[in-house]
């Protein structure tokens, strides 16, 4: 029986690790008759789901509809994986469909992430959603969550990322991505590389759906709250987020709102206020103004080179910056730490309390061009008394980019 977050906790540990198929939840479903027919969004790409489903969720909340959102990975409780109208799943529902279907999760031996997702559909299904906002986990079309025919798929990009899983080439990356494509059923892209966009055609072609690529901003500004742009058709739209990549985020969205219009209508000032509301932790979130201390999760290439770019812009004053890197074990790093070597010349390697986490020997290839400090909390406060005019930036994981944030915050 599952009281307590402990339980939970417990329980998630016993479930299947370490490898990415479809078999074993294909069958469970099968054995419970699993049928799921609400209203949704499904969301795939290497970088950028998690701020196009907040997004969609705060413009549809913004509306008056009832909203649906699992997303990841979470902050602090696996709880906060699965939103009902912003407001995260009760312990005792989960409770509810651990004891009902124990049996079959350990005789299909089901992974933490399979569980996750058909708790969340299912509690989506049993709460009637008007729209649910799934994410995928990594992938496209072996991911759990592509167990579902959506009102409209979105890609939001394509970089080189879980390469044992996906492939080790952008065509292939691309390919697994576009699984989640279902026939005649639109899908909205981000701003991809002509490789990527071509395969993505060819899915929906043999798929007979219709491809919207997202629209341009333009007339961005930096404000003291986030940035504000135009688009064709709305002005001075606010995002509260130092992030420039966000605006493309934001872009998403907006495209994924014009082409559920019919279904969904949605007008200017529920997209207005669904912009405006907090973004999520880990993307250009200041946790001191002096000096100015930002966490960032970028985590691959594509987004370090996004995060250095949204760097720049913010910092006027051109201020020093000392940048503290952590990052899991599969990441390619080398691409990540050239990209921060143009904006830095004082990185530092870390680590943090996390099974995937990358330790001192780790780094070997690196030492010799990088100092390495083993309590990222220690180096981190030694940075700010040193450094007191200068900009420290965390990266290199979202999971480090939590931990970071919730030790500095208290």
């Amino acid at each position: 029986m599952i009281t307590n977050l402990n339980d939970l906790n417990n329980y998630l540990i016993t479930l299947r690790k370490g490898d990415y198929q479809r078999y074993n939840f294909d069958n469970f479903l099968e054995k419970v008759k699993f049928e799921y027919n609400i209203p949704s969004i499904h969301i795939s790409g290497t970088n950028g789901k998690g701020s196009v489903g907040n997004y969609l969720k705060n413009i549809y909340l913004a509306k008056g509809y009832n909203v649906g959102y699992f997303h990841s990975p979470y902050y602090k409780s696996m709880l906060e994986m699965i939103l009902l109208n912003n407001e995260a799943i009760k312990l005792d529902y989960i409770d509810k469909i651990i004891s009902k279907y124990d049996k079959y999760i350990k005789k299909f031996d089901l992974s933490e992430f399979e569980l996750e997702t058909f708790i969340a559909l299912n509690y989506f299904k049993d709460n009637n959603v008007d729209i649910a906002i799934i994410e995928c986990g990594m992938g496209g079309e072996d991911d759990a969550t592509n167990i579902f025919i959506p009102k409209l798929s979105i890609i939001t990009s394509i970089s080189l990322e879980h390469t044992m899983f996906l492939g080790s080439s952008i065509t292939e990356i691309a390919k697994a991505k576009s699984g989640i494509i279902k026939s005649e059923v639109d899908v909205v892209i981000g701003k991809l590389n002509e490789e990527a966009i071509q395969v993505i055609y060819q899915v929906a072609l043999q798929n007979k759906s219709s491809v919207y690529q997202v629209d341009n901003y333009f007339n961005e500004r930096l404000t003291d709250n986030g940035y504000m742009f135009d688009t064709i058709k709305y002005h001075d739209l606010l995002i509260k987020s130092f992030a420039k990549y966000s605006i493309e985020d934001a872009m998403i969205a907006l495209k994924a709102v014009e082409r559920l219009n019919e279904i969904l209508p949605i007008d200017e000032e529920s997209i207005k206020k669904g912009l405006n509301k907090s973004q999520l932790l880990g993307r250009m979130t200041i946790i001191n103004k002096s000096p100015l201390s930002i966490v960032d999760g970028a985590h691959n290439p594509e987004a370090i080179t996004s995060l250095c770019e949204s760097i720049n812009a913010l910092n006027k004053e051109n201020l020093k910056i000392h940048v503290i890197f952590a990052a899991f074990l599969d990441k390619n790093i080398q691409n990540m730490l050239s990209s921060l070597n143009f904006i830095s010349d004082d990185i530092y390697l870390t680590t943090f309390p996390h099974i995937r986490a990358r330790k001192e020997e780790d780094y070997l290839l690196y030492l010799q061009d990088y100092s390495y400090q083993e309590n990222p909390l220690e180096l981190y406060e030694k940075l700010k008394s040193e450094f007191s005019n200068d900009l420290i930036l965390i990266c290199g994981s979202l999971a480090f980019a939590f931990y970071m944030i919730d030790k500095t915050r208290g």
